[in-house]
């Protein structure tokens, strides 16, 4: 298979499905004439022209209401934000109308609609720029938010998002548009909601997402150097979550640990503790243990950056800690 960037990748699902489907258009700051400020929607413009390719005035709350009012009448618009930091304040767009408006019509509109770009740390951003905005979203009933880190489930997930009816929270990585991963030639889609076991190991079950991926196979094989066994379960999904994957690992390997980009207070990482404890509390031998974010303001500086953000020396510490090595 051939090796893409995942800016390649993405830029490769929405190609795909505007060809697919002409309800398919994307708008956001500087994806046409710009090809995107991370070169996401390169040649999109020279193909689709100004009416699928909408470069959009800095007005977040603005491009996301037009996009859920062409998604309400039957389009099915992407909405990329520069960054999801620039999102907040489209919050009440997302939350209260996209989120919502199937409800609240008892049926009668739909809401298609994709909201994507990075999320979360990036480097030497400050404090404005570098929040994780998972829990927010998974947050709130109605929406579906995916978080990827690797090509191959950048495309396969983009299309499916493109073509679910619900409204989509697409998380990407600043720092990870370049990485490269094979991607077949051939179409493919993957179910949103599946998880992804990136290695297999019977020791320690370690559960990530997103940004937080390679670092944690980074961990992984640090830890195989000190015989300790890990398995990686990138959920990719984050609502609906596969709790079912989760738990049938922890049930393998009796430990965990769960490490993602975001602070600790109220976040995904702690709706996923709760859950293994709830349902899995019988097959643990040690606590459940999280690597996250320190509980600050991300600092500008690049030396406490690193203080802040979980390194694999900080993750393999927690696997050690829950194997009692």
């Amino acid at each position: 298979m051939p090796e893409l960037q995942i800016r390649q990748a993405i830029r490769d699902a929405i190609k795909e499905e505007m060809e697919r489907d002409d309800r398919v258009f994307i708008l956001g700051e500087e994806v046409g004439h710009y090809n995107g400020a991370y070169k996401c929607t390169e040649g999109l413009l020279d193909q689709f022209g100004e009416k699928r390719v909408v470069d959009t005035p800095i007005v977040e709350t603005g491009f996301s209401g037009v996009g859920i009012g062409a998604a309400m009448c039957g389009l099915r618009p992407i909405v990329e934000f520069m960054t999801f930091n620039f999102s907040a304040v489209a919050f009440d767009q997302i939350l209260n109308n996209a989120a919502k408006i199937h409800h609240m019509t008892n049926g009668q509109f739909s809401c298609p609609i994709v909201f994507r770009g990075p999320n979360a740390a990036a480097h030497m951003l400050g404090s404005t720029h570098s929040q994780a905005f998972d829990a927010f979203y998974a947050h709130i009933p109605g929406l579906k938010v995916i978080s990827v880190a690797t090509a191959y489930d950048a495309k396969g997930l983009l299309k499916s998002a493109i073509r679910d009816p619900n409204p989509v929270i697409f998380f990407e990585s600043e720092v990870m548009y370049a990485q490269r991963g094979e991607v077949p030639d051939e179409e493919y889609l993957i179910p949103i909601g599946e998880a992804d076991i990136k290695r297999s190991g019977a020791d320690v079950t370690l559960i990530t997402w997103g940004q937080s991926v390679p670092t944690s196979l980074e961990a992984a094989k640090l830890a195989a150097e000190k015989d300790l066994d890990v398995e990686v379960i990138d959920l990719r999904t984050l609502r609906p979550l596969d709790e079912a994957a989760i738990i049938e690992s922890v049930k393998k390997t009796n430990r965990a640990v769960v490490a993602y980009h975001g602070w600790p207070y109220g976040g995904v990482g702690a709706e996923i503790v709760d859950r293994i404890q709830r349902v899995a509390f019988d097959w643990l031998d040690a606590p459940v243990l999280r690597e996250c974010y320190e509980d600050l303001n991300m600092p500008y500086a690049e030396n406490l950056e690193n203080i802040i953000i979980p390194s694999a020396e900080r993750i393999l510490s927690a696997l050690e800690k829950v194997s009692y090595r």
